[in-house]
């Protein structure tokens, strides 16, 4: 068995349990759009494709999604965020990730859309 998860991958210094843990288990739901982009970037570096593809908004959700499981995310760097508060129902996110794969390491920068939808943040779409 695998050790637990004991910080959040999304380096907000919180344990995982405590933080992006309980959005991906379903025992709560993000207060704001930077809460739901750092619990997608920890779902991506777990691994969780259905709370990826749940915390998608419909209208751009692809049918299915098909992580790279030789890709590991390290870092997250949360670079601003406008809107996305808890009375907001629209959010925009940019960050730098980072991950390490096969020798080689990389980066992704995003600006990236959110919605708040009955009472539930979703994920829209993002421009690298």
């Amino acid at each position: 068995m695998a050790d637990p998860i004991t910080r959040c991958p999304c380096l907000s210094g919180v344990p995982y349990e405590s933080c992006c843990g309980r959005l991906l288990a379903g025992t709560a739901t993000a207060q704001t759009a930077e809460q739901l982009m750092r619990s997608r970037y920890s779902a991506f570096a777990v691994g969780d494709t259905n709370y990826l593809l749940a915390t998608w908004h419909p209208t751009t959700r692809p049918d299915e999604l098909e992580l790279d499981k030789e890709r590991h995310w390290y870092r997250l760097d949360v670079l601003r965020a406008e809107l996305g508060g808890p009375f907001d129902t629209t959010g925009i996110v940019e960050f730098q990730a980072y991950h390490r794969s096969a020798g080689e390491q990389g980066s992704q920068h995003e600006v990236s859309r959110f919605l708040r939808e009955g009472g539930r943040w979703l994920y829209v779409d993002g421009v690298a």
